[in-house]
């Protein structure tokens, strides 16, 4: 980092809080980091709609995405979450410019983008960049199949702890400020439901739920009480995307 201001050099310390980010390679960050925009992400702001083309991607530093495949009569259901860990727009390197789900902040924070034209060109160059997007992307495809397979075979107990467990992964803290409303259109549930669930678990002690506020106070508690659908991604995101190969 010689010759930056210390203001840069944070910056770019900032932005390596993407996993993806620390990973690129030193040459490939030195063309990368002058095209990232830095970028706030308030709690329910949409990325993209679905069907619509995209004009960026969105790397997660501190915020945290949600994918919903939105029905005809306006319900919904969460397909994937994208937090430090990835990013957000894989079918615009994938070839296909748009995508039926759409991508809403679910949880707070920041995160930078990339032109569309700035990834695709980068993508093509057929370098290590292609080689890490696609191991990203098939572990993005394991938590989707994964997702599926829970929302049918599992119990919304369940579903609740394992999507608590994917998004404390991707946080700082374990506080997530959510509506119940954004909760149930994630789990594709009534808020009913969600309050149901939410009370059973603060029962047993594992989280504190206040409107809009979940604290969770015993992680491995979720852990166990959870299916195993948390352990099938988390295993197959460790193994493919292992935090080892971060850049210095």
């Amino acid at each position: 980092m010689a010759g930056r201001t210390d203001g840069s050099y944070s910056m770019a310390q900032d932005l390596r809080k993407n996993h993806l980010l620390a990973a690129l390679p030193e040459g490939e960050w030195t063309r990368w980091s002058p095209l990232l925009e830095h970028v706030e992400m308030p709690l329910g702001e949409v990325l993209y709609e679905s069907g619509v083309a995209l004009k960026y991607v969105y790397f997660p530093l501190t915020s945290i995405v949600s994918l919903l495949y939105v029905m005809e009569n306006g319900a919904s259901a969460e397909i994937a979450v994208v937090g430090n860990e990835g990013i957000v727009g894989v079918s615009l390197f994938m070839g296909g410019e748009s995508t039926p789900s759409r991508a809403v902040v679910q949880s707070a924070g920041s995160g930078c983008r990339l032109t569309a034209k700035a990834m695709k060109d980068e993508f093509d160059r057929a370098g290590p960049v292609l080689h890490l997007l696609l191991r990203y992307t098939q572990a993005l495809l394991t938590q989707m199949a994964q997702t599926a397979v829970c929302n049918r075979h599992h119990s919304l107990d369940q579903q609740l702890c394992r999507w608590l467990l994917l998004s404390l992964d991707r946080l700082q803290g374990d506080e997530l400020v959510m509506t119940q409303e954004l909760i149930a259109n994630m789990l594709g549930v009534r808020r009913e439901g969600v309050t149901e669930a939410a009370l059973k678990l603060q029962k047993a002690g594992l989280i504190r739920y206040t409107r809009g506020h979940m604290t969770v106070l015993d992680r491995k508690g979720l852990e166990v009480r959870t299916c195993e659908c948390y352990a099938v991604v988390k295993k197959e995101y460790d193994r493919l995307l292992p935090l080892g190969v971060a850049a210095a």
